[in-house]
């Protein structure tokens, strides 16, 4: 049954999607109509604050906030400060007090050998009018809490075990915001991943100082209860900080590729982590990082970048741009856009515009790095990888590349990259309950050593994958492979369905794309196109239709176990139709992420739709 609107997609509480089953549903969510918007339980999570972090930023502002002050929470203090410098980047005439940090610690109140997971929060308080410009942080880094987290650290504040630290940072020197905090701001690593991560050892006792406010007193106790036992009530016993780093290790070497077949945990623990070669010549599971999400992978990509730029270039400031080849998803253009030097955008990401780059280093221009997507989102275009890693070499500057929709069962972009990044929350996931990202160094590349140096450095590199959200991915990607080769299947019947309908103007999707000689250069033998396609038609009004019609979920998002419709440019450009359609991106667009139901299924659905959407103008 489709769900209504606002509710999630799937059906539980942490659902990566929601529900807006018709066109004029999502008109109405990107409107503001009261009738959409007062709805809505949940959303997308880097757009949609979820309703259990929003829980606990009440809490939050009531115990620690000001009258006129709004709150984001992070998961760390070095996250919080980005959070802060960006304030004073956007908007310079705020004064710097205004925007102020608050870590919150986990009070253990005994030792126990067992490890235990443990979280803290650093807290961003600013003018309540000012929320907008600490969403964008929130959409675009996808750095922030998740709604696990929100939940576990919602438990512990209200319980008694989540207080202030006892020594409050101070303000740090805005220029040293950027990459990392100054060290004199930083706790020692080992107390900073106790306290503020979910990490693998026991934490050590904590206490405060403070003199608990009246509504605090009300809570229990934390010596009345030890923390490992406030722990094992939140999660039962089967979670701690160990099987939370074996889930991780297990993903890692899921992506990586030492690990070939769909297995459980205990397989997945016993594979080699030195059979990874299917990838690149090299590769191991420690190559791999994980975020809370794919777009912190490609911010935090960008981020690392930036500061090897700068050590590699001495003590003059690094101002070279990055390029973002070939239309993207939204965030990664704001990111390159917003943070750092700027951005070269080449929307259509054709052999013209190499033309146009390969000009423009000959001539003396030099970038950072080059960033894309293969394919891409929505218009499942694929750029031609060997000839930008021509100039790339020649010209040294980076290659990162968003496999998301292709996914490496389908192709292998690695040795053309020097970063693979990826959004595990899709089709690694399927299940549209748990966020992810990676981020995948090659081993091979010129930027491995630098890279990876950085990333061995806690104050540049943080394991933030909130341990739940870990254990949830690890679980739903063990049938990862057989899902994608089902799902392969389905989409390329479907496609093909749609591309002999007289009504359809344009079906865009890898195996049928003017690009598609790029694709095959990367393709696995036995690889497929994915399961994204966008379709438009001859007529507008078809495409409201066609796309009300569509008996399948309807929401943001894309990779899920189930078929997920949206209408792509509405959803994700209402404010800039007339930027996208300069780049080929139709307004009446709707993009289809096939899922695993039964193909002559699919095609009933579809074929449904389709005779519906005829109709018109008939």
């Amino acid at each position: 049954m489709l769900a209504a609107v606002g509710q999630p997609v799937p059906n539980t509480e942490h659902a990566v999607s929601v529900s807006l089953p018709s066109w004029r549903a999502t008109v109405g969510y990107e409107e503001g109509e009261e009738w959409v918007v007062s709805k809505m339980k949940t959303g997308y999570p880097r757009f949609f604050i979820h309703l259990s972090i929003q829980e606990l930023q009440s809490e939050i502002l009531k115990l620690h906030g000001k009258p006129g002050e709004a709150v984001m929470l992070w998961p760390t203090l070095l996250v919080a400060r980005r959070c802060q410098k960006f304030f004073h980047d956007k908007v310079p005439d705020l004064s710097p007090d205004l925007v102020h940090v608050l870590v919150l610690e986990p009070v253990i109140s005994k030792q126990r050998s067992q490890e235990t997971v443990s979280s803290g929060l650093a807290a961003v308080f600013f003018p309540k009018e000012y929320f907008s410009t600490a969403k964008q942080v929130w959409q675009h880094s996808g750095d922030g809490i998740s709604s696990r987290r929100a939940e576990f650290c919602l438990k512990a504040l209200r319980d008694g075990f989540l207080k202030p630290a006892a020594a409050t940072p101070t303000t740090p020197k805005l220029e040293d915001l950027y990459t990392k905090g100054p060290r004199r701001y930083q706790r020692p690593a080992s107390q900073q991943a106790n306290n503020l991560l979910p990490q693998t050892t026991t934490p050590p006792n904590a206490s405060t100082n403070s003199e608990p406010s009246s509504q605090e007193k009300a809570t229990v106790e934390p010596e009345l209860k030890d923390y490992a036992q406030f722990v094992e009530e939140r999660f039962g016993r089967n979670l701690n900080a160990k099987l939370a780093s074996q889930a991780k290790l297990a993903i890692r070497r899921r992506i990586s590729g030492c690990l070939k077949e769909d297995s459980d945990l205990d397989h997945a623990l016993a594979a080699s982590a030195n059979n990874c070669d299917s990838r690149q010549k090299g590769l191991r599971d420690t190559d791999v990082f994980l975020f809370p999400c794919g777009m912190s992978a490609i911010f935090n990509t960008h981020r690392i970048l930036l500061q090897l730029g700068q050590q590699t270039n001495g003590d003059q400031p690094k101002t070279q741009k990055s390029i973002c080849f070939g239309f993207p998803y939204i965030d990664t253009l704001k990111i390159l856009q917003k943070w750092g030097p700027g951005c070269q955008f080449y929307g259509f990401g054709n052999s013209d515009e190499i033309d146009d780059l390969q000009k423009r280093l000959e001539g003396g221009e030099r970038f950072l790095a080059l960033f894309c997507e293969f394919p891409s989102n929505p218009l499942l275009n694929s750029p031609d990888l060997i000839r930008l890693r021509g100039l790339a070499d020649k010209y040294e500057f980076a290659i990162v590349v968003d496999e998301t929709v292709g996914n490496f069962i389908n192709i292998n972009v690695l040795t053309h990259a020097d970063v693979v990044v990826s959004s595990l929350t899709k089709i690694f996931s399927g299940d549209s309950n748990v966020m992810g990202g990676s981020m995948v160094l090659n081993p091979q590349s010129r930027y491995y050593e630098g890279l990876s140096r950085l990333l061995s450095q806690p104050d540049v590199y943080e394991d933030t994958y909130w341990a739940e959200d870990a254990v949830f991915m690890e679980r739903n990607s063990r049938d990862f492979i057989s899902r994608s080769h089902r799902i392969n299947h389905n989409t390329s019947t479907v496609t093909t369905l749609l591309q002999n309908s007289p009504i359809v103007k344009h079906v865009y999707y890898p195996a049928t794309s003017p690009s598609r000689a790029n694709y095959e250069a990367c393709r696995h033998p036995n690889g497929g196109y994915g399961g994204l396609f966008s379709v438009t038609f001859h007529n507008p009004a078809q495409a409201v239709v066609f796309f009300d019609r569509l008996a399948v979920q309807k929401g943001p998002s894309l990779g899920t176990n189930f078929t997920l419709a949206s209408p792509y440019t509405i959803l994700a450009h209402y404010t800039e139709l007339d930027f996208t359609a300069q780049w080929g991106v139709d307004p009446n667009l709707v993009r289809v992420s096939v899922g695993l139901e039964e193909t002559s299924e699919l095609v009933k659905v579809v074929e449904a739709a389709l005779e519906e959407a005829a109709k018109v103008g008939v």
